[in-house]
C-alpha cells in the first residue's frame, strides 16, 4: 500500500516514533475530515470513504471495501473522525516504513482492527485478507502464524498476536535488507569494469606516433 504523490497527506506531520500526528497537524487532518463531509453528519458512508481513498492511495476497490468495514466497528455504514485518523497514521506509517513500530505502539487497536469478526482472536484467513494495510505478504505469514500459535487453535490472541506481528515484520525487513545487499553484489562488478574502464587512455602506438628520424 502506498500514498499517491501530491496528497495533502504526505504533507502531514508524522511522529515515527510514536505514530501519531502533531496537534497542529490533527487539526490540520480534522479540518480535512470536515470538508469530506459533506453531509455535515461528522461521518463519512462508505461512498465518500471509496473516493477519498481511491484518490490518496494505490490500493483496490475491493481493499478501500474491505478497510472500510474494518473501520466500521459498529457496522453503522458509516465511520467517524476516529476512526479516520486511524487510518492516516497507518497509510502514514507504511509511507514512513514504520509498520513494525505503529504494531508495538498501537497493538491493542490494530489487533481488534484485523478481528474482523469480532471474536477475540485472528484467524489466519484474516490476517491473510487485512495484511496490505501492513504491507505483510508472502506464505512466511502462515508458517509464523502456526509457530506463536501457543493455544494450538489455529487462531491468535492478543499475546499471540503481539509476537507474531513483531517477529513477521522482521523477517520481511531481513527480506528486504537481503535482496538489496544481492542487487548490490549483482552490480557491483558492472561498476568496478565501467570504473576501470574509465581510467584507460588509448596511447597511439610509436610507429603513429607522427616522430621520424630521417638520415641525411
Amino acid at each position: 500500500m502506498k500514498l499517491k504523490k501530491g496528497a495533502l497527506l504526505n504533507y502531514l506531520d508524522f511522529d515515527s516514533v510514536y505514530c501519531l500526528l502533531s496537534l497542529r497537524n490533527g487539526k490540520i487532518l480534522s479540518d480535512y475530515f470536515k470538508l469530506l463531509d459533506v453531509h455535515n453528519r461528522n461521518t463519512l458512508n462508505d461512498i465518500q470513504f471509496y473516493h477519498f481513498m481511491h484518490h490518496v492511495t494505490d490500493l483496490k476497490k475491493k481493499e478501500i471495501m474491505m478497510t472500510f468495514d474494518m473501520l466500521d466497528w459498529n457496522a453503522s455504514g458509516e465511520i467517524g473522525f476516529e476512526q479516520f485518523y486511524m487510518l492516516v497514521c497507518i497509510l502514514l506509517c507504511s509511507e514512513y516504513h514504520v509498520e513494525k513500530n505503529f504494531i508495538f505502539r498501537h497493538s491493542r487497536p490494530v489487533f481488534e482492527l484485523l478481528d474482523m469478526d469480532g471474536g477475540r482472536t485472528i484467524s489466519p484467513a484474516e490476517f491473510q485478507a487485512s495484511g496490505f494495510l501492513f504491507n505483510l505478504k508472502g506464505h512466511a505469514l502462515d508458517k509464523i502464524l502456526y509457530e506463536f500459535d501457543v493455544s494450538g487453535d489455529e487462531h491468535l490472541n492478543y499475546k499471540e498476536f503481539k509476537m507474531f506481528t513483531m517477529a513477521c515484520i522482521d523477517m520481511q525487513e531481513e527480506t528486504k535488507k537481503m535482496q538489496k545487499l544481492q542487487v548490490r553484489r549483482t552490480n557491483t562488478p558492472r561498476q568496478e569494469r565501467g570504473a576501470t574502464n574509465a581510467g584507460v587512455t588509448n596511447t597511439p602506438p610509436d610507429s603513429h606516433s607522427g616522430c621520424s628520424s630521417h638520415t641525411d
